[in-house]
């Protein structure tokens, strides 16, 4: 991946309100993700390269020692967990708690379900991907907006594990 190219994603994340930007590719990984401020940070990794990291404005390009390497850092842990376990989101995309906007919610508080019952719906890239539980329990918490982006590893649910 050269520089170009990673402008070119940076713009798409801009004009597209993505937060995050994951790649990886024979052992080079990427992942470009806005800070708090709404600027970029690039993260990249390549076998025997010393990893780097860089935050650069939106408006800049990515200097050449970015797109080096860098770690792809874990993701940070909520200082305030639950000790429920969650569904969370496989990818990034929009979420939506119903099949249509006038059909009712997959589930709701309460609703009992097991590894096979669809939670959702995340629409990313046009393709509509439906989402399962895959644990048994009951649904205690609705964490997520229907119609909102949401995040890889953003937990949607809560579960009363069975």
């Amino acid at each position: 991946m050269d520089i170009k190219e990673i402008k070119g994603i940076i713009d798409l994340m801009r004009k597209n309100g993505l937060s995050e930007f994951e790649y990886e590719k024979d052992g080079t990984k990427i992942r470009i993700r806005r800070g708090p401020d709404g600027e970029p940070q690039v993260f990249a990794s390549s076998p025997g390269l010393i990893p780097v990291q860089t935050a650069v404005p939106i408006s800049a390009g990515i200097p050449p020692t970015a797109a080096a390497a860098a770690p792809v850092p874990p993701p940070a842990a909520s200082s305030a967990a639950s000790p429920l376990p969650s569904i969370n989101s496989p990818m990034v995309g929009t979420f939506y708690s119903s099949p249509a906007p006038d059909a009712p919610p997959y589930v709701e508080v309460g609703t009992v379900v097991n590894a096979e019952t669809v939670v959702c719906i995340i629409e990313a890239m046009k393709v509509m991907n439906e989402i399962k539980a895959e644990m048994s329990g009951t649904i205690v918490e609705v964490l997520a907006e229907s119609g909102k982006p949401v995040e890889f590893g953003k937990p949607l649910f809560r579960i009363k594990p069975v």
